[in-house]
């Protein structure tokens, strides 16, 4: 396993830029699990805040919490854990050139449930349309998930939502959340929903609904592998398509307080969505909760983006020349 793929990126020659905002802007809060997309020849990024933080306790975990090794603390006199976003712009150097919150006041209604807003939306334009595609959580008091497309105008000094798109599960309306599907770049509104095998699911924005694409395919099933979901969006590559998923290991400890690691993996599908390969487990900076939403092609390189515990977000420029190695050997 790769402890740190940043260190790893670095030596060859790639770049890595926090993405950070005016503190008057996010209220000094976290910033994280950004999403990147290359929409013509131009770097945009999705920009998670939030009005909490995560504790994470690492390494050996000496130092947990009351509440265990991991933790959300919030405002006392506000019990929901929110969610904003902001739309960025960035240079060819990987700096923020401009960045706008997104207003989402139009559309926003009281929320059912603790967890508000759009979290981890991934960056995709279809049809002339740009839309941020995460998980909302707040439109049932119970806290079901479902995929929500956020259409989004840039109009001179203001980034408004303009619509959402609620959409069902493709086969199972009473399934509790649903979350992490994976945008297929060239595909508009396809997604990958499961991972191993592909399951491949087309969402219809007049019906709100979705459906299976194609067959699964369980012969090409690749066994003795974790549960595996979505985590970046998927994009095509040298005859290929190519994405990042995270393996995730929920557990408690001895007195039952939760936990979590999350590490990721790299996937190749072929164009009839039979897997390649899926890579060895792989952590960027070797935090035991990192989450990337973001990858695009950009001047041959990648362009990655992840976040570190949910308190910061950071873009990663992979050397076209080091791509193969990282997929895996033979493409």
């Amino acid at each position: 396993m790769t402890r740190n793929f940043v260190r790893s990126v670095l030596a060859e020659g790639g770049t890595i830029k926090p993405l950070m905002v005016n503190s008057a802007d996010s209220a000094g809060l976290g910033l994280c699990n950004p999403s990147v997309f290359v929409d013509r020849g131009k770097i945009w990024v999705i920009l998670r805040n939030i009005n909490y933080t995560l504790y994470h306790c690492e390494n050996g975990q000496t130092f947990n919490s009351r509440y265990g090794p991991l933790s959300y603390l919030h405002p006392e006199n506000d019990q929901h854990l929110r969610t904003w976003n902001f739309l960025c712009k960035l240079t060819s150097s990987l700096e923020i050139e401009r960045y706008w919150k997104i207003d989402t006041s139009t559309l926003d209604k009281e929320p059912l449930w603790e967890f508000v807003g759009l979290e981890d939306a991934r960056l995709v334009r279809w049809d002339g349309h740009l839309y941020g595609i995460g998980v909302r959580r707040d439109t049932t008091t119970n806290g079901q998930g479902r995929m929500e497309f956020s259409e989004l105008e840039l109009a001179g000094d203001v980034v408004r939502e303009t619509a959402r798109y609620h959409i069902e599960h493709p086969t199972d309306p009473a399934w509790y959340c649903e979350k992490n599907w994976m945008p297929v770049l060239d595909m508009p509104y396809h997604f990958i929903q499961w991972t191993n095998p592909a399951v491949l699911v087309k969402a219809d924005l007049t019906t709100l609904k979705s459906c299976r694409a194609r067959e699964v395919n369980e012969s090409n099933k690749v066994e003795g592998m974790p549960f595996l979901r979505g985590s970046s969006q998927v994009i095509p590559w040298r005859g290929y398509y190519i994405c990042i998923v995270h393996d995730c290991d929920l557990s408690n400890n001895i007195i039952g307080q939760k936990d979590a690691t999350y590490m990721h993996r790299w996937v190749v599908y072929d164009r009839d969505w039979n897997i390649v390969r899926i890579g060895d487990q792989f952590s960027f900076m070797d935090g035991e909760i990192e989450f990337c939403c973001g990858l695009a092609e950009y001047e041959k390189d990648l362009l990655i983006t992840f976040g570190f515990q949910d308190n910061c977000g950071f873009i990663l420029r992979v050397p076209e020349q080091m791509i193969p190695k990282v997929l895996g050997g033979g493409l």
